[in-house]
């Protein structure tokens, strides 16, 4: 019986994603609108506390004031990433986005690797920043794993449910800045127990 018990519950840890060790209490529940579509499409962002606790605080703070609500995907390369978190791209269309953020920037909290589904903060050029300090909001997500930009960006999360959302984001026609030119949005981020997450669904 004891054996049964056992097995169950390495199978159970089996069926966890190795992506979703380490993860805090809390996840990013991220409701991302798309043009021409009644109802959002959601994604699920787990937030690594431990390995970049900074990060995930100021984070959490910005879900708190809803400042990325209304914030477009202002950079996308297909099947390898899409970015957005810049509050100019909530009536820019290219030229400059990329270049906002709150008002500060963030110590480095270079830790964690970047696989598939990880999320890492954007960051000026080491020319301009050897600190490798990160912008204060704007983030990307790794649609493929990317070890080239490993010790070089601070990775805090990772997705837990909607992958294939961000993958569409990523096929949209850009501009020449690899802006996306369909106005795909954040319509809301929500943060609630990772144990609840699915009652958002």
């Amino acid at each position: 019986m004891k054996t049964l018990a056992t097995a169950l519950f390495l199978a159970l840890l089996a069926a966890i994603p190795a992506r979703a060790a380490n993860l805090g209490p809390e996840v990013a529940v991220v409701q991302i609108q798309f043009p021409k579509e009644k109802l959002p499409r959601q994604v699920i962002i787990g937030l690594h506390d431990d390995s970049a606790p900074y990060t995930v605080e100021n984070f959490k703070k910005l879900i708190q004031k809803k400042f990325y609500n209304g914030l477009r995907f202002h950079r996308a390369f297909p099947g390898t990433l899409v970015q957005t978190g810049d509050p100019a791209s909530r009536w820019g269309q290219g030229d400059k986005t990329g270049t906002g953020g709150p008002g500060w920037t963030l110590p480095a909290e270079i830790r964690l690797k970047h696989a598939k589904g990880s999320i890492a903060m954007a960051r000026l050029p080491d020319k301009i920043n050897p600190a490798k300090n990160s912008n204060g909001s704007q983030f990307y997500v790794c649609l493929a794993p990317m070890p080239k930009l490993d010790g070089q960006y601070t990775v805090f999360g990772t997705v837990l449910e909607g992958l294939d959302v961000l993958e569409e984001i990523s096929k949209a026609p850009t501009n020449s800045d690899d802006f996306p030119l369909p106005k795909i949005r954040i319509k809301s981020i929500v943060l609630t127990p990772r144990d609840q997450a699915a009652v958002q669904r």
